[in-house]
């Protein structure tokens, strides 16, 4: 074990801390690469990024054709791979979880305010996968009960509540739906580009392929929903990172990150576009159901749109504001998940997904990665600019310490990114990362010259005695 993770380890002995938030040493990380691979194919193929790809086609036209939403997809993959390996380091360093990686940025009381913007994402996703899950689930309901049942909500609280029950066993359970998600949804995914490639070619061509598209603003607006999909996911990085086990360097985790979410993300955003092509829905638990006349086959790819929705739910929508509900409440980690499961049932995700038109999803991530744009470049120059890739950890979790109040210079620099991102909210992520990236170690070199948040940087010996 090195001295830091002795250190992490050790570190919360002086405080009162939720052991799901204390930091992971080498012994309790049960992730191997193969495990970590499926993690992000299973959380990579689901309904959810498949209305993403639905929503390059809007009443039948194609906003972007079939090479402008490939370059996009990989832009956007390859960003969000480099952006993961960077910011996942500190949880894969130190054990540490996202809301403790926010403290060092933000505060403890800063990080009341910061988390929301990861958890409240979550959960309204948490709520959209939910819906799409649900909305497969009554479809096989209906074919099992020879149409005596059909009730969309009914099948949205039962696949809510399944969740709830699962999440309860916490990683291990997570690991164990990944494992199978990750083989067996692929292989639905690549059956489902062999039926429309061979029953839908000419739609598809006719809308998509051969479609003018564009490559000005909105191929960049599309750029950003890819990349701001996976916006909330990269930003709590080490929620994820502290579960690998030890020993891969930033490359090997890179590729950890880009091959695996290249092969699902990416086969889903182009399915997704092919499917709304030929069936004109941007729902997919009724398009791909659409394209089979065997009840067989559409009783079979609706209960297996039902498994995506929850295996994307367990890796990226449950775990990560079950831990912020802890930092709120200081509930254990079955009532705080059982509290998610609950919010994401009010979220009213059949506002952002409708049977013919997905825009309102993309207009939603657009909104929310406004602001997980600047955080992201605040706890990346955070660790490695201002703190060159060494936290104290002991004082991060020691209660009354340095760390206990609010970084101001981090809430003003947050609040100036995401100013700047709504200027063209169509593209405001990246602004919104840039704008904060350049104004957050200014406003920490030149303002609140007394601050403790100093302490460990490199402007320490600014500090006015």
């Amino acid at each position: 074990m090195s001295h830091e993770q002795n250190s992490a380890a050790e570190a919360v002995e002086a405080k009162k801390v939720a052991d799901s938030l204390k930091p992971n040493g080498p012994e309790d990380r049960t992730l191997g690469p193969g495990g970590y691979v499926s993690l992000w194919i299973g959380d990579g193929v689901n309904m959810g990024n498949m209305t993403l790809g639905a929503s390059t086609i809007a009443a039948g036209v194609a906003l972007l054709n079939i090479w402008q939403t490939i370059a996009a997809a990989m832009l956007a993959i390859g960003i969000i791979s480099v952006l993961f390996a960077l910011n996942d380091r500190a949880g894969y360093k130190y054990g540490i979880s996202y809301v403790t990686h926010l403290k060092q940025s933000f505060g403890e009381k800063g990080t009341l305010v910061s988390s929301l913007l990861r958890a409240v994402p979550a959960i309204i996703w948490y709520g959209i996968q939910s819906w799409i899950g649900g909305t497969a689930l009554n479809e096989a309901l209906k074919i099992l009960t020879n149409d005596a049942f059909d009730n969309v909500a009914i099948a949205f609280v039962a696949i809510l509540l399944l969740q709830i029950v699962i999440s309860m066993f916490g990683f291990s359970g997570i690991k164990w739906i990944e494992s199978i998600a990750s083989v067996v949804l692929m292989i639905i995914v690549a059956t489902v580009f062999v039926i429309l490639l061979r029953d839908h070619s000419d739609k598809i061509a006719d809308t998509w392929v051969r479609a003018e598209g564009t490559w000005g603003l909105p191929f960049f607006g599309f750029v950003m929903a890819f990349l701001g999909n996976y916006a909330a996911i990269f930003l709590s990085a080490a929620d994820y990172s502290r579960e690998l086990k030890t020993g891969y360097s930033d490359v090997k985790r890179s590729l950890l990150y880009f091959s695996p979410i290249t092969i699902a993300y990416g086969s889903v955003i182009m399915v997704g576009a092919m499917l709304a092509s030929a069936t004109g829905y941007a729902n997919p638990a009724l398009g791909l159901p659409a394209l089979f006349d065997n009840e067989g086959m559409q009783l079979f790819i609706s209960v297996f749109i039902v498994f995506g929705a929850i295996a994307v739910n367990m890796v990226a929508n449950i775990v990560t504001p079950t831990y912020v509900i802890q930092l709120f409440t200081k509930f254990n980690y079955k009532v705080s998940v059982t509290i998610t499961g609950l919010l994401a049932m009010v979220s009213f995700p059949w506002v952002l997904v409708q049977d013919s038109n997905a825009t309102g999803l993309e207009t939603f991530i657009h909104i929310y990665s406004a602001f997980l744009g600047p955080m992201i470049a605040i706890l990346i120059v955070e660790y490695y600019v201002l703190r060159k890739q060494h936290l104290d950890i002991k004082e991060l979790y020691r209660e009354g310490g340095y760390y206990e109040g609010v970084n101001w210079a981090a809430m003003l620099a947050l609040a100036i990114g995401a100013a700047a991102a709504f200027l063209l909210v169509d593209i405001g992520w990246i602004i919104g990362l840039v704008t904060a990236g350049i104004a957050y170690p200014i406003i920490t070199k030149y303002m609140f010259k007394n601050s403790d948040y100093k302490i460990g940087t490199i402007y320490e010996n600014r500090i006015e005695k």
